[in-house]
C-alpha cells in the first residue's frame, strides 16, 4: 500500500475540513441551545487516518472557518476547544486500530458523555446566562441521540465508503 506524501495529506485534509464545515453549516439542525449534525463524520476520518493531532487542527479549523464564513451566532473559543478535543479523542481512540461499533463505544460516549453534554452545556451556559441544570434536559436527549448515530455511522462510513476510495490507504499516516 501506497503511503501519503505531505501534499496528499493536506489535500485530504482540506477536503475533510471543507467536508465538515458543510455537513455543520448546512446538513444539520440548529436551535439555540443544540445543534445535530453530521460534522463529526469527517473529523472520526481524520482521526482515523492522521491521529489526534491533525483531527484535533483540522477540527478546530473547520469550526473557526465555519463560524467566519458562515457565522450562525456569536463567535465562542470554548466549542472550538471542544472541537480540538474531539480531534484529539478520535484520534486517540481509532487511529491504527480497527473501526468498528464495538470499538466506536467508547471514544463517542467521550465525546457525547464528557465533551458534548457537560463541557458544551458550560459554554452555552456561559453565553446564555443560564443555569447549567436548565439547559441540561434538552442536551441529554440531544447527547444520546447523537451517540447512537455517531457509533454506528463512522464504523459504516469508514468501513463501507472511505476505505474503497483509490488512493487511500489504511496506513495513511
Amino acid at each position: 500500500m501506497q503511503q501519503n506524501t505531505k501534499t496528499q495529506r493536506l489535500v485530504i485534509m482540506a477536503i475533510l475540513i471543507t467536508i465538515s464545515v458543510i455537513l455543520t453549516r448546512f446538513c444539520s439542525i440548529n436551535t439555540p441551545i443544540l445543534r445535530i449534525g453530521f460534522g463529526f463524520v469527517p473529523c472520526a476520518i481524520m482521526g482515523i487516518m492522521y491521529g489526534p493531532l491533525w483531527a484535533a487542527a483540522g477540527y478546530a479549523i473547520a469550526d473557526v472557518l465555519g463560524m467566519l464564513i458562515f457565522p450562525t451566532g456569536t463567535f465562542f473559543p470554548g466549542f472550538t476547544v471542544t472541537a480540538f478535543l474531539t480531534g484529539i479523542v478520535y484520534g486517540l481512540f481509532y487511529h491504527n486500530r480497527p473501526v468498528t461499533i464495538k470499538s466506536s463505544l467508547l471514544p463517542n460516549l467521550l465525546v457525547s458523555g464528557v465533551l458534548n453534554l457537560i463541557l458544551d452545556t458550560v459554554w452555552l451556559m456561559i453565553l446564555m446566562g443560564q443555569g447549567f441544570w436548565a439547559l441540561l434536559p434538552t442536551r441529554i436527549l440531544k447527547c444520546v441521540v447523537m451517540f447512537v448515530i455517531q457509533v454506528v455511522l463512522i464504523p459504516v462510513i469508514w468501513n463501507k465508503v472511505v476505505i474503497r476510495i483509490p488512493g487511500i490507504s489504511l496506513k495513511t499516516a
